[in-house]
């Protein structure tokens, strides 16, 4: 027969529970009274979703916070009727929103695939916020990652003292997602083995999960659905079956299609980074983000901006996500060690560290490129001179 779970009790704070702040940007102050590093995306942005569902009056699918309107706008931006801003939180396709969107009010799941770096977690995060509230019901995929952890455990020691009961149970967050209706998330799901992956065939096709020890089951309410991130890079590591791949609707992230919309994502997400750690501002150093962006497109595409000379491109990925990174770690430096703008020397060493993965092939190919386009290139002299001084 089936049995409900009980939530199982979490910080007040996660849950709305505490007055949003006024401002997005503001971060929210934890159990302890220290500021949150990094809060989950419900509490970042409470203002905005609290907005948007004062006024989201179009139709909204059962245990659904937003309508799918609302959710669509939330992760895209725009202005509300009374003057709202709500900032965007994926810069693409809005097509590609949309259909991940209404994906997830069938009764198909979601499964997010892009090479490393295109917001696949972002984006995950981001919608199960939207639509149920809380992003948090989450199951990290890793080469370890056991059946427990989408199926469910048991407290051993109850386990031992009394044997099998509903009291020695413990959900995983896919069991508690089925039970109340909301949205699970599996990131990296081709970095779990095979046959737990599999695990997700029965929830996915009969929206059941048996539990065959208490002779019950957990059956889905509607609101339940479930989000998956994979890396095409990943390919051949740990493939998903036909079987279960015929259960999720495939969305493909792609990388940003301009200069300009790439540059805009790393602005965006550096100052929110950046806000957090209280590092200086971006405007100041927009003219190194750029650099940054037109060096990782040019080795990633393999072939300069004008179309005009043929490039080695390195082993990495150089994606969007490591552009934030080499511009944050830019703005700490500047912070602490400069005057608080961002300048050439800043970035160059990580860029150096995001470019060369490989020592022997990937530092001929920096170099290649220094010489034969960085050094050349108008304006880019003092860039030119950081990177040479960082790489000798």
């Amino acid at each position: 027969m089936p049995v409900s779970v009980e939530p199982t009790p979490v910080d007040p704070s996660r849950n709305g529970a505490v007055p949003a702040p006024a401002d997005p940007a503001t971060v929210p102050v934890g159990v302890s009274g220290t500021q949150e590093l990094r809060p989950h995306a419900e509490h970042a942005f409470a203002a905005e979703l609290a907005a948007l569902a004062a006024r989201d009056d179009r139709p909204r699918p059962a245990r659904w916070k937003l309508s799918p309107w609302a959710v669509a706008t939330y992760l895209l931006g725009g202005t509300l009727p009374d003057g709202t801003v709500i900032t965007p939180k994926y810069v693409g396709p809005r097509r590609i929103v949309e259909v991940a969107v209404s994906t997830l009010a069938t009764d198909r799941a979601l499964l997010l695939l892009g090479v490393p770096g295109t917001a696949k977690t972002w984006v995950s995060e981001h919608l199960a916020a939207a639509v149920s509230g809380d992003s948090t019901l989450l199951v990290q995929g890793t080469a370890g990652t056991p059946e427990e952890a989408i199926r469910y455990g048991w407290n051993y020691a109850q386990l031992l003292a009394h044997g099998p009961s509903r009291d020695a149970l413990v959900p995983s967050p896919v069991m508690r997602a089925m039970a109340e209706g909301r949205t699970a998330r599996v990131e990296e799901l081709t970095r779990i083995p095979a046959d737990v992956q599999d695990t997700l065939i029965t929830i996915l096709s009969e929206k059941t999960l048996p539990i065959p020890e208490l002779g019950q089951e957990v059956q889905a309410v509607r609101g339940f659905n479930l989000i998956a991130t994979a890396n095409d890079r990943d390919r051949g590591v740990n493939d998903l079956s036909s079987a279960l791949r015929r259960r999720f609707n495939t969305v493909v992230l792609p990388l940003p299609e301009s200069a300009e919309a790439e540059v805009d994502i790393v602005t965006r997400r550096v100052e929110q980074i950046g806000r957090s750690l209280d590092l200086p501002a971006v405007p100041e150093g927009i003219d190194e983000i750029r650099r940054v962006v037109t060096v990782f497109r040019e080795l990633r595409n393999g072939v300069t901006a004008d179309g005009r000379t043929r490039l080695k491109s390195p082993s990495g990925t150089l994606s969007t996500a490591e552009a934030i990174s080499v511009v944050t770690h830019g703005l700490a430096l500047a912070a602490h060690f400069g005057d608080g703008v961002l300048r050439p020397g800043d970035v160059a060493a990580g860029l150096l560290g995001a470019v060369v993965r490989d020592p022997a092939a990937d530092r001929v190919v920096w170099q290649e490129y220094l010489e034969t386009v960085v050094r050349e290139r108008d304006g880019w002299k003092d860039f030119y001179r950081a990177c040479r001084e960082v790489s000798a």
